[in-house]
Formats: C-alpha cells, structure tokens, sequence
C-alpha cells in the first residue's frame, strides 16, 4: 500500500465556520462541486462528474464513512465503470479560538488502475491543492461576511 496523500494547512477561522464550508451544500459550490442535498451523515451517497476536460469525466460516487461533527468527515471516493476505492478525510483541529489545522488525506490512490494517467497520484496531488486552498478561502470569506 503506497502513502496517502497528505496536505495540512492552518487557516484563520474557527473549526466550526470551516467545518460549515466543509458540509453546507451552498458553501460547497464554491470550493468543491454542485451537490445541491449533500448531507454529512454515514451513509450518505453523493455523486458528481468530473474530469481533466470535456471529453474526459468521470462519474464519481462517494458515500459518507465517517463524521464527528465540526471535526471530522469521510468519504469513499470512487469511479463508476473503474477498479479501486480510496477514501478522502477531512479533520479539522481547532487551535484556540480563532485557528484551525485542517489535515486532508486521500488513501487507496493505488486501487485506481494504474494504466489511466487521469488517476495518476501526481493529478490528485495538484488538484486537492488547489481544492483546500480554496475550500479555506471560501470559510474565510463567511467569516469576514459574519463580522462585517
């Protein structure tokens, strides 16, 4: 079993407005995708389709694992038609009143088949980057609108 991919990052704003961004359906469209009933509720199913381009979407269907409220979510993570299962985790580590660690890991990258490059590591790495970077820049902005 290869590492799972890991991205920790702190943002300015308490856990529970992150983990507000995190699970609110309307939060959601700005960071993630369009799931207009998402629940965070073990057992949930959610579906989406997404992809390098047009021409490459994929039918991703994920069901809610795990959740303890404001601190953790999870889900499995797979491919409608494709081999594999993997697993996306949320934890959330409030650190005093105003800051929040968020650990993000995606394990079981290594079920996808490995001769489909759209599954490649290298391509989940680039893209939950740039998921939680915005997934904190969507709870920041709740934040300012809460206090202006």
């Amino acid at each position: 079993m290869s590492q799972p991919l890991l991205i920790e990052r702190t943002c300015n704003v308490p856990a529970e407005l992150l983990w507000h961004a995190l699970t609110d359906s309307q939060a959601m469209k700005q960071w993630f995708f369009d799931l207009p009933d998402f629940k965070a509720q073990v057992g949930y199913e959610f579906r989406f389709l997404g992809g390098r381009d047009e021409a490459h979407q994929y039918l991703h269907i994920c069901v809610v694992t795990e959740v303890i409220e404001a601190r953790k979510l999870t889900y499995s993570w797979r491919y409608d038609g494709y081999e594999g299962i993997s697993y996306v985790t949320f934890e959330l580590f409030p650190e005093g009143a105003h800051l929040t660690r968020l650990k993000f890991t995606h394990a079981g990258l290594e079920t996808f088949p490995s001769d489909n490059a759209d599954l490649a590591k290298e391509n989940f790495i680039d893209g939950w980057i740039h998921i939680t970077r915005v997934l904190i820049e969507t709870a920041e902005l709740l934040q300012k609108q809460r206090t202006a």
